[in-house]
């Protein structure tokens, strides 16, 4: 019966957002502030309806009741408890449900925190997102139904697949999901505010927070997936430039270039409709990563869907919402005003060129991603566009784009002096150069490359920190005085910093594992003994053993330096029962923030085992620099002005004019809330 309550909750929940959808439009045309105020309580109830709904699949996960069609074909009875309940979004009809419980969380969080915005924009933009809800809402019910039960109903379930049973999948959707529809609210502001007519600086302002928390969570969820198919599939890579990890990647792309276009327009008020432009590019984008993941098209360790008929679905939703979007600002373009002007050479010039590069970058994946699949479905022939194409165009576009990027902070608004910000970074330049030569030597000459690279993290790492020793006044007043005004420092001064301090140290991290890692493929029995970097590595013999619903056969190494044993690591290729499908296990160990890398391959006839072994230097500055930018994130989310200074209503109806007469509209005042 619960069962079937968690699908009646569903049904409730779609015809809540279509309430929410129609009825508060029509209070904004007649001015009816009950009928505007409904769609805050619509979509708390709408959310609280959804949650329930994926509660109680949850709970059929943990009680391995296979009577429900889904939990028969992703779990079973032995599976741990931990990857019974990450089984939930394991699947395309559990991950689709998550979809929309993360897009109905963001409407409620509209609800509950845009309280400062103006009735008539906060009811368009849960308007929309109700609709965006209600598309996703009919998908799941028709085509992706969740609840549907079995009968009689099976005694064991199949199991998950087995590479999606590990720690990772209970991080990586959720955080990618909640990167993905997060940039669903700044889609809506953006249509909201076509349908207005209206966009300023306070638009910005409103738009900022949620783009930054989406930006966030999207930066941590395609971390998270680097690292799980980094350890998980044994391959000893990072990234494959596979098209659904570019499905992830370009609506980051795309949130980074309208975080910084959304910064102009706040501060400036300049770049107006192209900022508007961007939050739907970025949504459009989101979605069309939905097409690609769950419509069968692709096929992927990432790709749940294996019914291209659904695609259909999606391409509709794609079609209606992209489509209608592009036509609604076509049609809207011309009767926005572009905003302030600003000469090139100015803080606004560094972020128009950084907002340039980044587009381009998202164009160049978006080719090399969708080439094959058009060339295919118009021809048949199947081509693969791979890892040289977007390592040439891609990296070609980054140099220019990480030279630039520190001068924006040091650039002023309006007009900046260029000579005088390259004066400022020429420490920061100089010590790239040492750093970038001394590497040179250190490595023997290596990739030509690879040293240039380095100095560019280098020199981007230091840029970051200039801005901030200058702002402080650092080395030119009394400590205390300089300690006092960098303390002082609002507080998304420190979170741009350190996005780009993150960013600087990914790139030294994919830089030094690129051009300096080495593979060893060698067939090892027993006491055999291999050197890998300043190690070497004993192969000590197989172990069998057993796990909840696996066997494994598990090789042990033992590590060396100077012939002293200084670690060991365990890597294993395992069976899974229910589905008698193997996975292999990489045994990884860490020294510093370089890693060992060792993946079992076949057995030999004559009782040798074929062994992978790499030497991964400063690899985990890859993922420790997305933790930096996370971070950065978090930091710039927590300053006082993001959290509560966007511009507000008076707390009068309508504000007074010098004369002492009531204005026609109410005015817009900088307020801060006295609970922040």
């Amino acid at each position: 019966m619960i069962i079937e309550l968690g699908h009646y909750a569903l049904v409730l929940a779609l015809a809540t957002a279509i309430i929410q959808g129609v009825l508060p439009v029509l209070g904004v045309r007649r001015g009816d502030p009950s009928l505007m105020g409904l769609a805050a309580n619509a979509a708390l109830v709408c959310f609280l309806l959804v949650a329930f709904s994926f509660a109680v699949l949850t709970f059929a996960y943990v009680t391995s009741d296979f009577s429900v069609k889904n939990v028969w074909e992703n779990s079973h009875s032995l599976k741990p408890l931990i990857y019974k309940i990450t089984g939930v979004w394991g699947n395309h009809e559990g991950s689709m449900l998550l979809w929309l419980l993360i897009l109905v969380f963001f409407s409620a969080m509209v609800a509950l925190f845009g309280r400062n915005l103006p009735e008539t924009l906060k009811a368009n933009v849960l308007a929309v997102q109700a609709w965006i809800a209600t598309a996703f809402a009919l998908f799941v019910l028709l085509t992706s139904n969740p609840f549907a039960r079995l009968v009689p109903a099976p005694g064991e379930g199949r199991d998950l697949n087995p590479v999606l049973q590990d720690i990772g999948l209970a991080i990586h959707p959720p955080l990618l999901y909640l990167g993905y529809v997060g940039f669903s609210v700044c889609f809506s502001f953006a249509v909201a505010a076509l349908i207005e007519g209206r966009i300023d600086a306070a638009w910005a302002r409103w738009v900022r927070p949620w783009t930054l928390a989406a930006w966030t969570f999207l930066t941590a969820g395609i971390a998270m997936g680097s690292y799980w198919a980094y350890y998980e599939l044994g391959w000893g890579g990072w990234w494959f430039w596979d098209p659904v990890e570019n499905a992830s990647f370009m609506p980051w792309l795309a949130g980074t270039a309208l975080l910084h276009s959304a910064l102009v327009m706040e501060k400036r008020e300049a770049l107006k409709i192209w900022t508007v432009l961007l939050a739907i590019m970025t949504f459009s984008l989101s979605l069309l990563g939905t097409f690609l993941v769950r419509s069968g098209v692709l096929t992927s360790v990432h790709a749940f869907a294996t019914d291209p008929t659904r695609g259909v679905f999606i391409l509709a939703i794609l079609v209606v919402f992209i489509g209608g979007a592009f036509s609604l600002f076509a049609f809207r373009a011309s009767h926005l005003k572009a905003g302030g002007i600003f000469a090139p050479v100015s803080r606004e010039g560094a972020l128009v060129v950084n907002n340039l590069i980044l587009t381009t970058a998202t164009a160049t994946v978006l080719t090399g991603t969708l080439y094959p699949l058009v060339l295919e479905a118009l021809t048949g022939d199947k081509i693969s566009v791979g890892a040289p194409f977007f390592n040439m165009t891609f990296g070609l576009l980054m140099l220019p784009l990480i030279a630039v990027v520190p001068f924006g902070p040091l650039l002023a608004w309006k007009r900046g002096d260029l000579a005088g910000a390259a004066q400022r970074l020429f420490a920061a330049a100089a010590l790239g150069l040492l750093a970038a030569a001394i590497c040179y030597y250190a490595v023997n000459g290596g990739p030509v490359l690879a040293p240039f690279g380095l100095g560019l993290g280098v020199y981007l790492i230091l840029g970051a920190l200039t801005d901030l020793v200058l702002r402080s006044g650092l080395g030119k007043v009394a400590a205390g005085v300089a300690w006092r005004r960098l303390s002082g420092l609002p507080r998304s001064a420190f979170g741009t910093a350190l996005a780009h301090i993150g960013l600087g140290i990914t790139l030294i991290g994919i830089v030094t594992v690129t051009a300096f890692e080495t593979e060893t493929v060698v067939e090892m029995k027993a006491g055999a003994v291999v050197d890998v970097g300043r190690y070497s590595l004993r192969f000590d013999g197989m172990r069998e053993a057993r796990g909840p619903n696996y066997t494994e056969d598990a090789g042990h190494f033992t590590i060396s330096r100077g012939g002293v044993e200084v670690s060991e690591i365990w890597s294993s290729k395992r069976l899974y029962s229910a589905r008698r499908m193997p996975t292999t296990e990489a045994g990884i160990r860490t020294f510093g923030l370089s890693q060992l890398y060792v993946s079992l391959g076949d057995d030999m006839a004559d009782g040798g085992i074929v062994v992978r072994i790499w030497w991964k230097p400063l690899i985990l500055c890859i993922w420790g620099g997305a933790l930096v930018m996370m971070a950065g994130g978090v930091v710039s989310l927590s300053d006082r002005r993001l959290r509560v200074g966007a511009p507000a209503r008076a707390r009068k109806a309508l504000a007074q004019d010098h004369d002492g007469f009531r204005s026609d509209r109410p005015k817009i005042i900088n307020v801060i809330d006295s609970k922040g």
